[in-house]
């Protein structure tokens, strides 16, 4: 008799256990949605990246760093690489990649139906030790009506999640990269500080045998001296900052231990030969911005969202109970068994919540979603035409402080030097020249520093990923004559 009441439960289960069978293969797997993050990541960035998730793939990772570490002096593109291999803020963006393909998985899955037993008249009768038993399955029927379509948001949520970790992994490249930019240039500073401090260790010097020879006032001396300790300052404020900028390239590669006898070069590369034509940067930044996508997806799931709650606005919950009842009784001093099955409906009756507040707060998300967006696509065009401009005259500047600015510093300091020889300009007036020289190529590397930032940028506002506004990725690989020494 057991037998047949398990046939009369499956047979009253089996419907809407079937009714929801949904394949799960594109989630289930322990990389699922990775190849998509790892293929717009080589698009944009031209570099690889992994997912760690075993000792294995952990132990290459770092032989790949090692090996990409063991160069001399590290370029920008190592960097990236390096960053891309060995950031941990990476691989936690990806795990949250893996815990959105594991809630789509969940979605795929119906409700577990609820399974009840009970016994009834127990010890009555004389019978064995109760009167009847009986059996219940409740099954979530509107759970099945809107699992297509709860399923639906799991893979839009999922899609996201996919350019969620896409644009963490842009947003890390160009971090490294700007980070570079700035680390070099930083160093360059203080190169230049250096030469401009010995120098004006000299005309201290000067100043002091020329006092004590009678040959020039206190007050003359005092502005020597002055000059060279304010240059002492601004040297060590100036490696300070250099020191402090490397320690962030480092963060953002990941590094600790031996690796950070690190070396990168002492100066950044000299500026191009011509721009990069980007007339086209509005349109391909409204075509391949990776936060727009995930507006985008934002809506549709919203969408997606609206309609569930539209469909489920009366009927909030709806379960069908199959059951079985097994009744036994004593007649005539022969025992008798007697099996009936029975089908319930449960629902909840809207007499007091009619869904009109869910509806509304549904809607309200949908016009929050859609204005988002179109505030997503004004800012996405803004944001390239901005990095654009600024890459355009950060040149324009760039290049008028090499070509102009310190082409003339550099005549005067040699007209100067030419007078001093012919004994026609004084010592001081010389060092005077010679520190405003100082000054002048100090203006350039900070105008060539931010030409390079302004390209690095313009990647980013068209992938997306930067910092702030805009933030990207180029290629600013040091020239071999540079040299490593930080």
């Amino acid at each position: 008799m057991t037998v047949g009441i398990f046939k009369i439960v499956a047979a009253l289960a089996v419907p809407f256990v079937l009714g929801g069978c949904v394949a799960a293969t594109d989630y289930a797997s322990a990389d699922a949605g990775f190849a998509n993050v790892s293929l717009k990541a080589s698009e944009t960035t031209g570099k690889q990246t992994v997912w760690v998730q075993n000792r294995a793939e952990a132990q290459a990772a770092s032989a790949r760093v090692k090996e990409l570490m063991a160069r001399k002096t590290i370029d920008v593109e190592t960097a990236v690489q390096v960053a891309l291999l060995n950031n941990k803020g990476l691989q936690a963006a990806y795990a949250d990649l893996g815990d959105s393909a594991a809630d789509a998985w969940q979605s795929t899955m119906l409700v577990n139906p609820t399974v009840g037993m009970g016994l009834t008249g127990i010890g009555t009768q004389g019978l064995e030790a109760y009167k009847a038993i009986e059996g219940v399955v409740a099954t979530n029927v509107l759970a099945l009506a809107t699992h297509k379509r709860n399923v639906e948001i799991a893979d839009a949520n999922f899609r996201k999640a996919q350019l969620a970790a896409a644009l963490k992994t842009l947003q890390v490249a160009s971090d490294t990269r700007r980070a570079w930019i700035s680390t070099v240039a930083a160093w360059e500073t203080v190169g230049q500080l250096g030469q401009a401090q010995a120098a004006a260790d000299a005309a201290s010097e000067l100043a002091q045998r020329l006092g004590e020879a009678g040959s020039l006032t206190k007050g003359g001396q005092a502005r020597e001296h002055v000059f060279y300790a304010e240059l002492t300052g601004q040297t060590a404020k100036a490696r300070l900052e250099a020191r402090l900028a490397k320690e962030e390239l480092t963060r953002l590669m990941g590094l600790w231990g031996d690796d950070l006898a690190y070396q990168i070069p002492n100066r950044l590369p000299q500026l191009p030969k011509a721009l990069v034509n980007r007339n086209m940067i509005e349109a391909e930044a409204l075509q391949r911005r990776v936060d727009l996508q995930m507006a985008k997806l934002d809506l549709d799931a919203t969408a997606k969202s609206l309609k569930l709650t539209e469909a489920t606005r009366y009927v909030t919950d709806l379960e069908i109970l199959s059951g079985f009842e097994t009744e036994r009784e004593l007649e005539d001093g022969e025992k008798h068994k007697q099996t009936t099955g029975n089908v319930e409906l449960e629902f909840v009756i809207p007499i007091f919540d009619t869904g009109k507040a869910r509806m509304r707060k549904s809607e309200l998300a949908y016009m929050r979603a859609a204005n988002l967006l179109a505030e997503k696509a004004v800012n996405v065009r803004s944001e390239a035409r901005s990095a654009y401009q600024a890459y355009r005259s950060n040149y324009d500047i760039a290049r008028h402080y090499r070509n102009s600015v310190v082409p003339l510093r550099t005549k005067i300091e040699e007209e100067s030097l030419l007078t001093y020889n012919g004994m026609i300009t004084n010592t001081f007036e010389l060092l005077a020249d010679s520190r405003e020289k100082v000054n002048s190529i100090l203006l350039a590397v900070n105008a060539k520093r931010d030409f390079w930032l302004a390209e690095a940028n313009l990647a980013p506002a068209i992938y997306g990923g930067g910092a702030g506004a805009t933030g990207g990725e180029t290629d600013v690989a040091a020239p071999a004559d540079s040299g490593g020494g930080h």
